[in-house]
């Protein structure tokens, strides 16, 4: 029987960061799961030893354990998932006072101790019955002075796992099949002329070296690729600095397989060239051109 990869079990005071550390481990791939009961992780792993997400990446799950009687339960099954075979890790997320208070002010939730109780007197409750299961975590991380990147390279880091390449994916389609919906940049050439229209090009698409020497020779495409080669270079300096690890840049023409593809195919190659990670993908390449 197939087992998870790893299982992060996370856990923290309200406010520190839980379910951000959580998306941040769905986005590469775990099985995510929040609020779980802390007895009920070892049955969720063996639930999960068919399911892909699970054995490939590992098993991520948000649980709560301020009372003595459910931290008991938590170490147990934590010691049941290890002699399962699997690695895991306890990460505890913590911040300074003035920081959580900070956070609840601006999203406007009360503490989640309950009604009545001021931010300040439920995270000093909160801190004291969590300080048994900070001192019991592998990892703890204080996210007071970390911004969204940060605080993912932290995470990333301190679990051993190596961050994905920033990846610019630069797509070509058809306008006529709909414009892209995940796409962060979008460009048109429209503008340029349709090798649709020649005869000897009609039947190649803009993978062809024929149709891309066909697009080189006009001076507007030309003068398109300066400018779009230029933007790109402002944009990519300045990107992965948001945390995000994919840009997504959508070129259109009318159909998806000659001008769109043959700029696409440009554009990944110049950025490759620059050192990062690019794929290409021509959505509508094969669909005939009205």
């Amino acid at each position: 029987m197939s087992v998870a990869a790893k299982c992060v079990i996370i856990s923290g005071l309200s406010g520190a960061g839980k379910s951000t550390a959580l998306r941040i481990l769905e986005d590469r791939g775990f099985y995510a799961v929040d609020n779980l009961p802390p007895v009920m992780l070892p049955s969720l792993i063996e639930t999960l030893s068919a399911d892909n997400a699970a054995v490939t990446c590992g098993v991520a799950a948000v649980v709560g354990a301020r009372e003595e009687k459910i931290l008991d339960e938590l170490e147990k099954s934590v010691e049941s998932i290890k002699n399962a075979g699997i690695k895991t890790e306890l990460v505890f997320l913590d911040a300074a006072d003035e920081t959580l208070i900070r956070r609840y002010e601006k999203t406007r939730r009360r503490h989640p101790l309950g009604e009545g109780v001021t931010i300040a007197e439920g995270i000093t409750r909160e801190r004291a019955e969590l300080s048994a299961l900070r001192k019991k975590a592998s990892i703890v991380i204080d996210t007071s002075d970390f911004n969204a990147s940060d605080f993912c390279s932290s995470l990333m880091a301190q679990l051993g796992m190596n961050e994905y390449p920033f990846t610019v994916i630069v797509s070509s389609f058809g306008f006529k099949n709909g414009i892209p919906r995940d796409c962060d940049y979008m460009f048109d050439t429209r503008f340029l002329p349709n090798p649709n229209y020649v005869p000897e090009l009609k039947a190649l698409s803009g993978r062809d070296a024929e149709v891309q020497e066909y697009l080189d020779k006009i001076p507007e495409k030309q003068v398109f690729m300066k400018r779009l080669v230029f933007f790109m270079e402002f944009i990519l300096r300045h990107y992965e600095n948001t945390g995000k690890k994919q840009l997504h840049v959508a070129i259109g023409c009318t159909g998806g397989r000659h001008r769109s593809a043959a700029v696409a195919e440009q554009l990944s190659k110049i950025i490759s060239g620059t050192g990062l990670r690019t794929a290409v993908n021509h959505r509508d390449i094969d669909m005939e051109e009205r």
